[in-house]
């Protein structure tokens, strides 16, 4: 089964000291690697921090189109992982191994089952 492992992180003004952001890379270097070498890696990359998104709500029957994230949050969405998993469990191996200081400060992975659409070979 396929699962999004969703990294929040908390973001800060100040940037990271070059150690530290070269310590979190390698981090995730090494997860996606790794998962990339077992065949599970399906997906993985860093999003900008929130003050580059864009929110798209309706109203009235029209997109109404404003700056900035839908709500003010303790965390913030940093990245994704999609990996191909045998089951929640080992979802959760992986995630424990994300680093989540992405945008500074420590924050959570969040694991979700994808739906499919259509029917998706499960990995044995």
């Amino acid at each position: 089964m396929r699962y999004m492992l969703l990294v929040y992180s908390q973001e800060m003004d100040e940037t990271l000291p070059p150690e530290e952001e070269a310590r979190i890379r390698a981090g995730h270097r090494a997860v996606m690697e790794e998962a990339a070498r077992r065949g599970m890696l399906q997906g993985a990359e860093p999003l900008r921090s929130t003050r580059s998104a864009t929110t798209v709500r309706w109203r009235g029957g029209k997109p109404l189109i404003t700056d900035g994230p839908f709500a003010e949050t303790k965390e913030q969405l940093a990245g994704y992982y999609i990996l191909d998993c045998r089951d929640l469990d080992e979802a959760l191996e992986w995630a424990a191994r994300i680093p989540t200081e992405c945008q500074g400060r420590s924050g959570c992975i969040e694991v979700r089952p994808i739906a499919t659409a259509a029917p998706h070979a499960e990995r044995g």
